[in-house]
């Protein structure tokens, strides 16, 4: 069966179109599609913006700091999970914090490869088209905490689940106890 198909349409309306990887990363793919089709993302912003890195969003504060209510196991090779997805160019990852099992809702795309983080953060999708819509989120102007200083508006998120019914995810609790 084919993979799930992610869109995100942005308010200037660009669209980044996203292939999920549910065979490598099931519990964050089955987040994503969760979170995107309860509207969750709608209306967030890319509130991290790396040029050269990465481009963040996710956030229900648009800080950085929020999250959906609950963690999600990390994925990836330090946490004991086989996720051989190299954080190249256009891969979709989850962020987190220093814990491995913190990541919720927040996520990232690689501007640039940063094969770095292999290993650390859960990757779990790739760009397919609208890469350039990325580049121009990582070309605007940002402050001193990498905050784009005019809004980049993820109006909706929409999942293409090819048919394919995605349970919601197995949910931790923060670790940092924040809910």
């Amino acid at each position: 069966m084919a993979n799930p198909i992610a869109t995100i349409e942005m308010e200037n309306g660009g669209k980044i179109v996203m292939e999920l990887f549910p065979d490598v990363a099931p519990q964050s793919v089955r987040n994503f599609v969760t979170l995107a089709q309860s509207g969750f993302y709608d209306g967030l912003i890319f509130h991290r913006v790396i040029s050269g890195f990465m481009i963040q969003g996710g956030c229900p504060e648009g800080t950085g700091m929020g999250g959906p209510g609950y963690c999600i196991k990390g994925e990836f090779k330090l946490n004991g999970v086989d996720n051989n997805v190299s954080h190249k160019r256009g891969v979709v990852s989850m962020a987190r914090a220093q814990s491995p099992n913190s990541g919720g809702s927040q996520f990232f795309i690689m501007h640039a490869d940063g094969e770095f983080l292999d290993g650390q953060y859960a990757a779990f999708g790739q760009v397919i088209e609208g890469m350039e819509v990325v580049d121009a989120i990582a070309a605007v102007k940002t402050d001193g905490a990498d905050r784009p200083q005019e809004e980049q508006k993820i109006k909706s998120i929409t999942v293409d689940t090819q048919g394919k019914t995605y349970m919601p995810p197995e949910k931790l609790k923060d670790p940092y106890g924040r809910f």
